[in-house]
């Protein structure tokens, strides 16, 4: 609760629509260009752009509605962009530092693959900061580039909405930093395909959560 006039930043964090990858629960990061969306996660991916497009209306009626859509650089993120895009008459912007984690040697794997021979560091990942995937990313990792995104779009979006067509894993971290929860806890953050995760920072460190994982059905 504050109480002065000081505006923040809204950050809508979108999660990409459904993939065969998603169905497979292989795991599918930013190392390469990813899977585009399946028939469900272009449904799925409309109706988020609908949601987003509520945003400052009938949904979240308190919030600015957006004006810009910034996306992950990977091909189902850009999908889901592009259909958020439309329904705003808004452009997209890729920005790297929001894609999905780098699952190095894991890339295109099953957790059930991955654990029958590296269970140690896989086990370890989702908990231990120190874990990276073998020539990728922590989920620490993650979140500070997560973290010194958002920061540098605050102060230039204050009293705007900005919508972040991201990641699972990505979001989790970002939804995380905002609570100021350690690494260990990210995992709790249920994000299903083509939710809406909504923030909000202020320029002066202030942090809020709005909503995680809502579902675009709503």
């Amino acid at each position: 609760m504050r109480f002065d006039d000081l505006e923040p930043a809204t950050f809508v964090l979108v999660r990409h629509g459904e993939t065969d990858a998603t169905v497979a629960r292989s795991l599918s990061g930013s190392g390469v260009p990813g899977p585009a969306l399946n028939a469900a996660g272009r449904v799925q991916a409309a109706r988020a752009a609908e949601l987003v497009f509520r945003i400052g209306r009938d949904a979240w009626e308190d919030l600015p509605h957006p004006d810009a859509v910034v996306s992950s650089p990977l091909v189902r993120t850009r999908q889901t962009a592009d259909a958020i895009g439309r329904r705003l008459g808004a452009g997209v912007r890729i920005e790297p530092r929001i894609a999905e984690a780098d699952f190095g040697t894991w890339e295109g794997s099953a957790p059930e693959e991955i654990d029958s021979t590296q269970a140690d560091a896989f086990r370890r990942w989702p908990t231990d900061p120190g874990v990276r995937a073998p020539s990728g990313e922590s989920l620490a990792d993650v979140g500070a580039r997560m973290a010194a995104v958002l920061t540098d779009l605050t102060e230039g979006n204050v009293g705007r909405a900005v919508v972040l067509v991201s990641h699972v894993m990505a979001i989790r971290a970002a939804v995380g930093w905002v609570l100021d929860a350690p690494p260990a806890a990210w995992f709790s953050v249920r994000v299903p395909p083509a939710s809406l995760s909504v923030v909000r920072l202020w320029p002066d460190g202030a942090r809020e959560l709005v909503a995680s994982g809502v579902p675009s059905q709503r």
